[in-house]
């Protein structure tokens, strides 16, 4: 993943923020720090892995990133953690939303969308010393990793839609929520998805509604068992060249977590969700970023190119 300057980065995080947020949230408010560059804010701190206290200490130190979100004051920690708990799913999806009507072509071909989780580890804890703990009956209490699911286009790289919740669930059913989104915003061509996911009730909708083509290994149920309709299909002929293509979403998994970071801090589960979700417009905005038909700033270039933006 190449770097990306944090003036870049926030100007780009600015300019796509307004698509979902007014300048401020009421007319009382103290008109100190608009919505957008709280936003952008925020993205700077997922970007980065800064915490609260840390994103006001580097807002405090590097003039130039004030000047590109237009800031006359440092905010408090407490200013971005109090916006944080404003947020919700539907507004980030909104967002997610702007940033993928940027990326994607006007009249591109159907996407090939691959369905897969990550999971986020709730804070700097190790698992080897909540196992010690445990183990001397100290009473450590575990907490579930927050599990991210996302739908990507893995020819663009480009997250489509996502969903987080607590890790003890299983994704089943999330595949079709997360594919009508994407239906939404892009044509589907091909959905990719892990065993996991094997249900005829995923395979009905994608194909008789979308009118799409449907990958999930058909992995449930013994040898012996009779299974009809598609998941008759994936057991006799199983498009495995096909299938190979969904590796390329644990790539952008393996991005995620190196670059911007591999934690969703939080004290409630609420928080460590927005956490997540929020690492997913993070990477959109450095896609678009690198997008052949947008420039540094988010604008659009006057000559599009035709080819797909992959780095």
């Amino acid at each position: 993943m190449a770097e990306v300057g944090l003036v870049s980065f926030a100007r780009v995080a600015l300019r796509v923020g307004r698509v979902a947020f007014p300048a401020y949230r009421r007319k009382s408010s103290k008109h100190r720090f608009t919505q957008l560059q709280r936003l952008a804010m925020l993205c700077l701190m997922r970007y980065e892995d800064w915490t609260f206290r840390g994103a006001e200490v580097r807002l405090a130190e590097h003039r130039e990133l004030r000047a590109a979100l237009g800031l006359d004051h440092v905010p408090d920690d407490t200013t971005l953690y109090r916006f944080l708990g404003r947020l919700n799913e539907a507004v980030l999806e909104l967002i997610l939303s702007a940033v993928v009507q940027r990326l994607l072509p006007q009249q591109g071909p159907q996407a090939t969308v691959a369905v897969a989780a990550a999971g986020f580890a709730p804070g700097d804890i190790s698992t080897f010393f909540v196992r010690r703990a445990n183990d001397r009956g100290e009473g450590f209490t575990w907490r579930y990793r927050v599990k991210w699911t996302m739908a990507v286009d893995v020819d663009r790289r480009l997250i489509l839609a996502q969903t987080a919740w607590s890790g003890s669930t299983i994704d089943c059913a999330m595949l079709r929520p997360l594919v009508s989104a994407v239906h939404a915003r892009a044509p589907i061509g091909v959905v990719l998805a892990d065993a996991e996911c094997d249900s005829e009730r995923n395979h009905q909708p994608i194909r008789q509604t979308l009118q799409a083509h449907s990958v999930l290994p058909a992995k449930r149920g013994g040898a012996s068992w009779r299974v009809q309709g598609a998941r008759a299909q994936m057991r006799q002929e199983f498009p495995a060249d096909l299938y190979r293509r969904r590796a390329l979403i644990e790539s952008l998994s393996s991005v995620v977590k190196r670059k911007p970071s591999a934690h969703a801090p939080g004290r409630s589960l609420v928080t460590q969700c927005l956490q997540a979700l929020l690492l997913g417009f993070v990477y959109n905005i450095y896609r678009l970023w690198f997008s052949p038909y947008w420039d540094s700033e988010g604008c659009q270039r006057s000559q599009v190119i035709s080819k797909p933006c992959v780095t």
